[in-house]
């Protein structure tokens, strides 16, 4: 399929995504979709930090932990960078669209975003608005698990820290009918077996969706995955350096401790994130 005729046809779709759609949804998805279009309003989040320091960091004090991500941020942006240029990229459930922005930056030949948060279709806009060839970047409101994109229409897709938010009985068959023969996933995903990390989720639920705090991935979602899709490279991060909050002037050393223990088969199981590629057969 041609870029121009995707871009068509992301362009048509774009109308459909209206008020009966949304009240179209099951409950599940309809919560989700509340539930970010309140957390990623900008509005509510400046507020809150100005004016009620407590509240903000009962919903959004996890964030400070993504200071000691920065290994596997850059092996992210990086993949992106070498994957994009020339392709048809998807940053799916794009959130505020930074993956997205990145590929387009990269030289994607189409850069789509999509996500059921209006809110953060709307944040996603803005920020690229200015800073990227708005000719090959798009951004959606969509049902993940139903995307409506063309079959075959996309070569390359980014999965960041949003496949615990689907059902993935819908979604990993969604996601190989749009995927070229040979195209690759790059998923990057919070792991469900350090038991710290669980108490944490446990003690802090305000910060996330229900269906979220009961599907973070393991590998038996990979497993799973392997019924569609070929696997590439499976990646652990980060086990020290979540630490990093509150010992910052360490991080290099909570990386380089890291770096060692991710590479011991059992003791790897304990990674905050993990990452790992999936291939749709049938490429050259």
């Amino acid at each position: 399929m041609e870029v121009r005729d995707i871009i068509h046809c992301v362009d048509e779709l774009e109308q459909l995504f209206d008020q009966q759609w949304m009240d179209s949804l099951d409950e599940r998805k309809r919560k989700e979709l509340q539930f970010f279009d309140v957390r990623r309003d900008p509005g509510r989040r400046d507020k809150l930090a100005s004016e009620d320091p407590a509240e903000y960091a009962k919903f959004y004090g996890n964030s400070k932990y993504y200071a000691g991500a920065a290994l596997c941020e850059d092996y992210v942006e990086r993949w992106i960078e070498n994957h994009a240029p020339g392709k048809v990229f998807l940053d799916y459930a794009c959130g505020n669209g930074r993956d997205a922005i990145r590929a387009a930056r990269a030289g994607a030949a189409l850069s789509i975003g999509l996500d059921i948060s209006r809110v953060s279709i709307e944040n996603a806009k803005r920020s690229a608005a200015g800073t990227v060839n708005t000719g090959n970047i798009r951004f959606i409101q969509g049902d993940a698990e139903n995307t409506k994109l063309p079959s075959s229409s996309i070569d390359i897709i980014v999965c960041r820290g949003m496949l615990h938010h689907l059902d993935l009985s819908y979604a990993f068959p969604e996601l190989r009918r749009i995927l070229v023969p040979g195209g690759k996933i790059l998923a990057y995903e919070a792991l469900d077996y350090n038991p710290i990390i669980k108490l944490y989720r446990y003690l802090t639920p305000h910060m996330r969706s229900e269906w979220e705090t009961s599907h973070i991935l393991d590998l038996r979602d990979v497993k799973f995955a392997r019924r569609f899709f070929e696997t590439g490279e499976m990646r652990f991060w980060h086990i020290t350096s979540i630490l990093c909050p509150y010992m910052k002037s360490a991080l290099p050393l909570f990386n380089a401790v890291d770096r060692c223990l991710t590479r011991i088969p059992l003791i790897r199981l304990l990674a905050w994130i993990f990452t790992f590629e999936l291939v749709k057969p049938g490429g050259r």
